[in-house]
């Protein structure tokens, strides 16, 4: 006799199995895009896999294929990992991101969010002292770099160039070398160049971040060059030690050349 209880316990073990699987089920894949892009992300340079020194999370179905995250945690803090190409094959620009880490940064645990315009490949390509290792994922999703903004465009450039820290856990600015888990949200539409203005009908010029410096006091944590793949409204959250700097200091610039400069203090986030 099936009982209720017995039903719940079928159901959870049902649903953690289907939960496995999916994860399971969405390692990178043969990518005839990839072959013709790899010369002109890496050169010639030896590809390693990143089993061993780092991970790649991103769903299998997106939920919103105009915000996908992705995140980058690395396996091995021993190594070093000095930075990172963010690739989405079948993206019209696949390039999404170039990162550069400071040491701040180590071991690496670092999320964006990314367009994704069809099934494709999400690849990370990690720069070490001993070469390049990727790791990635094979996403469904479809449409992400042509969905429409979400915010009026009027309103989308009046507050464009915002920005929000939010600290995780105890906040405490002035403990040196600490490990402190740090969000930074910048307000900007990012348009892609391929999205439509819904009274027009035309295509909305592409119109994003460039580049990204965050840095605690003079220390560097990290800088960006971006593409039309970053979502609308970039996120970034990651983890670094604190050098106990009461603030971080953010600097922007977009494909308009827009400059935004923000200090965002430790204590008041």
């Amino acid at each position: 006799m099936v009982t209720p209880l017995s039903r719940a316990v079928m159901l959870a073990v049902a649903l953690t199995g289907a939960a496995q699987a999916e994860t399971a089920q969405n390692p990178l894949t043969d990518s005839p895009t990839w072959e013709m892009l790899r010369e002109d992300v890496t050169g010639a340079a030896d590809l390693a896999p990143a089993e061993g020194l780092f991970t790649v999370e991103a769903p299998y179905r997106a939920h919103d294929a105009a915000t996908v995250p992705v995140v980058i945690r690395q396996t091995d803090p021993s190594a070093v990992i000095t930075g990172a190409v963010v690739v989405v094959d079948e993206n019209p620009a696949p390039v999404a991101a170039e990162l550069s880490f400071g040491p701040a940064m180590a071991p690496l645990e670092f999320e964006l969010r990314v367009r994704v315009n069809q099934y494709s490949n999400v690849r990370v390509i990690a720069q070490t002292p001993e070469g390049l290792r990727m790791g990635g994922r094979f996403v469904k999703a479809s449409g992400g770099c042509s969905a429409p903004a979400t915010k009026d465009p009027a309103q989308a450039l009046a507050d464009m160039g915002q920005m929000r820290l939010r600290l995780f856990g105890e906040a405490t600015p002035q403990q040196s070398t600490a490990r402190r888990e740090a969000q930074i949200m910048i307000r900007h539409p990012n348009y892609s160049g391929l999205q439509r203005d819904q009274v027009t009908q035309l295509f909305v010029p592409a119109h994003f971040i460039d580049t990204l410096e965050v840095r605690q006091g003079d220390e560097l944590l990290f800088t960006l060059t971006g593409g039309i793949s970053i979502s609308e409204n970039p996120v970034f959250r990651f983890s670094y030690d604190d050098n106990g700097a009461p603030a971080l200091q953010v600097r922007a610039t977009d494909t308009e050349g827009n400059q935004f400069e923000q200090v965002l203090p430790k204590a008041e986030s």
